[in-house]
């Protein structure tokens, strides 16, 4: 089906089936409101399910910065403490396949915050994503106009006149990309929407994750409105400088750190980005002592900012909007760490574009996990269809209630990645093509990933894998003309190898 199907309008898909978005009405029918449902909506009776229906539930998201798709003790990962992290999975519907689609920046969290807040795919974004237009509508705005009260605290990597037109409320702003964790520059909420630079200061003494973990808390206590409200927590952790308070670092020992299958010291060939910022971030060749440090680190951080995220919920209950709350959790984009030879998440390997997604909430089915393929500006329309909203027509994502509804097993059939004008890549459930034009210099890789997820065995030389090779070329070109890519990539690229 197409990308660009937009809600209450029956398009033709790419096989000329139409693809009718269904609305939360439809979404409450297809799980239904029995007892187990009553249950998770908080009701215990089918007046209070019928008053329930008529109050459009609050948003709590907890968006977090690098945090890679395996990082969850929950979702498999042994040896990190994410206790509030694993209480979502038990608690909710997790995305185990949810990716961001890449970036043309090098700052890869500026389009990935984009893409989310517009909904719109990585070629129709403004200025690499750094400015939202005004005709690109934005979740906080289809919220703020249903009524919502819309809340941000956190780092916003957008321009300040899009933030002004998305939330009514703010606390400890940052407008920016990265910072000290101890010194982040912050804006109180301006009702003007001007923030003038000499509003800057630095709250120093407490950490990014707690600094803005306090914002949502006292947002939520004093909170009496009887309108529904959307807070937006986007941490800047786990992003580096690695710093946290000591007591999370001392639960990590570099020593008995396990290094990913696909370390290397560094990686087989150019891929476009080898000297770019996150990659000074280790030395050349990669040693297991330094990477074992740096993923020391990288869990400790996890496992802080997951700490603060316990303290936000605790509060959401106390204040006894709990019942009635929607929680996503997600993570703007992954990160290497070693794997690869690389430190950063400028490429379009799984452990770059692959992040966690999470919907917890009234509805939503506990303990489940769907291996549909999404993006993370699904999530738009997903939450317009969870509160009964018209999802805009600017907006390109699929709704994913039909996936947690379960009456559809997938919206997309694969996924396409690109890492500015040196990289593009697809994927389908087993395999996975990666295609560098780097300096005139072209390299293929093909991967199965269901016997290598680690993306280490190379087939594209395989005559096994010709046919594979050719399918997924031809998906390649065939995402190039629905995202409208133009980029220079194409220049140097033959399909035929």
């Amino acid at each position: 089906m197409s990308m660009f199907d937009y809600a209450g309008r029956d398009l033709p898909g790419r096989n000329g089936e139409t693809d009718i978005r269904m609305k939360r009405r439809s979404f409450l029918k297809a799980v239904g409101l029995g007892a187990a449902s009553l249950a998770m909506c908080g009701c215990t009776s089918v007046g209070q399910a019928g008053r329930a229906r008529k109050m459009r539930p609050n948003i709590l998201f907890f968006f977090t910065d690098d945090q890679r798709f395996d990082t969850i003790h929950a979702l498999g990962n042994e040896h990190i403490i994410t206790p509030n992290m694993d209480s979502f999975v038990r608690n909710g519907t997790t995305f185990t396949n949810a990716y961001i689609m890449g970036s043309m920046s090098g700052a890869v969290c500026m389009p990935s915050r984009a893409m989310l807040m517009s909904g719109r795919g990585l070629f129709h974004l403004e200025g690499a994503g750094k400015v939202i237009p005004p005709e690109h509508v934005t979740l906080p705005e289809v919220l703020r106009k249903a009524g919502y009260a819309t809340f941000e605290t956190g780092k916003w990597h957008q321009d300040s006149k899009t933030f002004a037109r998305c939330f009514t409320a703010g606390g400890k702003i940052f407008f920016g990309g990265m910072s000290d964790h101890y010194k982040v520059p912050v804006r109180d909420f301006d009702p003007t929407g001007e923030y003038p630079r000499d509003k800057v200061y630095h709250d120093e003494g407490r950490h990014s994750s707690e600094l803005f973990s306090d914002a949502a808390i006292k947002f939520l206590r004093e909170y009496k409105d009887s309108k529904p409200f959307f807070v937006y927590i986007s941490y800047t952790a786990p992003h580096d400088p690695r710093h946290m308070p000591k007591e999370y670092l001392e639960k990590y020992d570099p020593e008995k750190m396990v290094l990913p299958k696909s370390f290397m010291p560094k990686h087989p060939f150019d891929n476009g980005w080898m000297t770019g910022r996150d990659e000074k971030l280790a030395k050349w060749p990669r040693t297991p002592e330094e990477i074992r440090g740096h993923k020391a680190a990288y869990y400790a951080m996890i496992t802080h900012v997951d700490a603060q995220i316990g303290r936000v919920i605790a509060a959401l209950k106390q204040t006894g909007q709990a019942e009635n709350t929607i929680i996503v959790f997600a993570g703007d984009n992954g990160l290497a760490v070693g794997r690869h030879g690389l430190m950063g998440k400028q490429s379009v390997y799984e452990h770059s574009v692959h992040v966690p997604l999470i919907f917890c909430g009234p509805g939503i089915p506990k303990g489940e996990k769907q291996d549909a393929f999404c993006y993370l500006l699904d999530i738009f329309p997903t939450l317009c269809d969870l509160t009964d909203l018209e999802i805009p027509e600017t907006v390109e994502g699929h709704s994913l209630t039909p996936v947690i509804s379960k009456r559809k097993g997938k919206v997309r059939d694969n996924l396409f990645f690109a890492y500015q004008d040196v990289q593009r890549s697809v994927r389908d459930e087993r395999y996975k093509l990666i295609e560098y034009v780097v300096k005139g210099t072209r390299t293929t890789q093909l991967f199965d990933l269901v016997s290598d997820p680690w993306e280490l065995d190379n087939l594209a030389n395989s005559p096994k894998h010709a046919k594979e090779l050719r399918r997924l070329r031809k998906e390649l070109l065939r995402w190039k003309e629905e995202l409208d890519d133009k980029g220079k990539f194409w220049d140097g690229y033959n399909a035929s190898g």
